[in-house]
């Protein structure tokens, strides 16, 4: 059996989360190293095989709206797990749980009192300007003034080693059904390193969010629905995969109706009142009487139940003013402003476009600089300067000027590495990581996340829109 051989893999360059700089592994990656030593690659190349089929069976797959085939895909699972030291997870915590806390505070903030836009700790104009800024939720207290109960945070690692903020997802975090059932394949996989490495658990994600949705209603045994857009949304799997694992009712914005400002479940028993819905709905689609128009996907009067506190929304609407990335940029602000802290995860450093001096800068030197959107995500809207050509660099530049408002940039970081089985050998991948975070009565950061991995050689975009791929990430204790 030919012994795997990591002679040829290239560490140098790059923070490798495996190896150092010198070449030799991690202290939390040697039993792992052992264990593959003594797989072999007949082996390897059999468990990988094995894990692809493995998603198709559980019908772990999403859908590409830019891909015009209307084909179903698997978030490869690329079989070798990213290893996170315990007492880096610690920090992460800590970190996370602060950020949280702070933007929480912001989102109430804005929708009440809007102390930190009188105090001027951020330009009153940029929240004016925020398309997510609803104005429908001025003078809304959701119950314990909590607006963003699950987010997924997206981190990642810099050459220097250190942990970064990229950005917040406050509206309606997805992929947390990947972590989980990633988890179950690479439990089967690797069975006997989970008891000797002291994996941190992550099973018990759904029991929490289920206590969770249920610590916002003061109704025993409330009724808990996940609200999806229906089969053709891309994270169909995963609103049908947390629904049946909290065993919560399923349903599209058709099965519920709203009377005398009550909001119920159509059954086949007749209808069954409803006092907390997980939505997977955007803020748009929700309500047709309040906001767009033309959606088939929400319910008409959810909005007016949800504001006289008859039903809780979870994550509540409004919030994605807090993850705005042009509003990023003044997190650390935020944070000190609201809880006196210096913020312990940084950001990276991040131009607003629509600042004259930052403008200028991002204009000048477009081909040192990664160009976003402030409103895109899924790795769509944005410009890799140094992998961009003078004509895309120009096109963006008309853009930018067009509409300043909406684009930041921030420079190219080399994201952390991980060895990653590709092209019939191991090569090391760059990864981000979005850990989850529940916040009911108070906040609760599984220690597991999703690893997202971009596949393609030298490529720094993970988005699975855009080719990326998946790794379970094991979180060891300190023993």
């Amino acid at each position: 059996m030919p012994r795997i051989s990591f002679d040829q893999y290239i560490a140098k360059g790059f923070y490798d989360e495996m190896f150092d700089a010198n070449g030799k592994v991690r202290p939390h990656y040697k039993l792992f190293k052992k264990r593959l030593d003594k797989l072999g690659w007949t082996k390897l190349n059999f468990l990988q095989h094995s894990t692809d089929r493995a998603q198709l069976s559980l019908g772990m797959t999403f859908n590409v709206y830019s891909d015009n085939q209307g084909i179903e895909r698997i978030l490869h699972l690329d079989i070798l797990p990213r290893i996170i030291d315990g007492s880096d997870w610690n920090y992460l915590e800590r970190g996370l749980t602060q950020r949280i806390i702070a933007l929480n505070m912001f989102i109430d903030d804005l929708y009440n009192e809007q102390k930190v836009l009188k105090d001027k700790i951020i330009p009153h104009e940029l929240i004016a300007g925020t398309k997510s800024y609803l104005k429908e939720c001025m003078g809304i207290k959701p119950p314990l003034n909590v607006w963003s109960h699950i987010t997924g945070t997206d981190l990642i690692r810099g050459d220097d080693g250190n942990f970064y903020v990229l950005e917040d997802n406050l509206r309606c975090p997805s992929g947390v059904s990947y972590m989980l059932e990633n988890r179950e394949i690479l439990k089967r996989t690797f069975p006997e390193l989970f008891e000797k490495l002291h994996v941190r658990p992550v099973y018990n994600y759904t029991h929490h969010l289920r206590d969770m949705l249920e610590s916002l209603t003061p109704v025993q045994n409330a009724s808990v629905v996940v609200l999806t857009p229906g089969i053709y949304n891309s994270a169909y799997f995963e609103h049908a995969y947390l629904a049946q694992q909290m065993g919560a009712e399923l349903v599209e914005g058709r099965d519920l109706v709203v009377k005398n400002d009550i909001v119920y479940m159509i059954t086949s028993k007749g209808l069954q009142k409803v006092d907390v819905i997980y939505r997977r709905v955007d803020d748009d689609f929700l309500d047709p009487m309040v906001f767009r128009k033309d959606s088939m996907l929400g319910t008409s009067g959810l909005f007016n139940a949800y504001r006289k506190g008859n039903v809780v929304l979870v994550n509540a609407p409004g919030t994605g003013v807090a993850d705005d990335k042009a509003v990023y940029a003044y997190i650390p602000r935020i944070v000190k402003y609201y809880l006196g802290e210096e913020i312990i995860i940084p950001n990276v450093k991040t131009y607003i476009c629509s600042e004259e001096s930052d403008l200028k800068y991002v204009i000048e030197n477009i081909d040192k600089l990664v160009i976003k959107q402030t409103d895109g995500s899924g790795g769509y809207g944005m410009l890799i300067g140094p992998k961009s050509t003078k004509e895309e660099q120009q096109i963006f530049i008309k853009k930018i000027k067009a509409n300043p408002r909406n684009y930041i940039a921030q420079p190219t970081i080399n994201l952390s590495r991980v060895p990653t089985l590709t092209e019939g050998s191991i090569n090391g991948r760059h990864v981000d990581l979005r850990p989850y975070i529940l916040y009911g009565k108070d906040v609760k950061i599984i220690p597991g996340a999703l690893t997202r991995v971009a596949l393609k050689k030298d490529s720094l975009v993970v988005n699975s829109s855009q080719g990326g791929g998946s790794k379970d990430t094991w979180v060891l204790d300190n023993i």
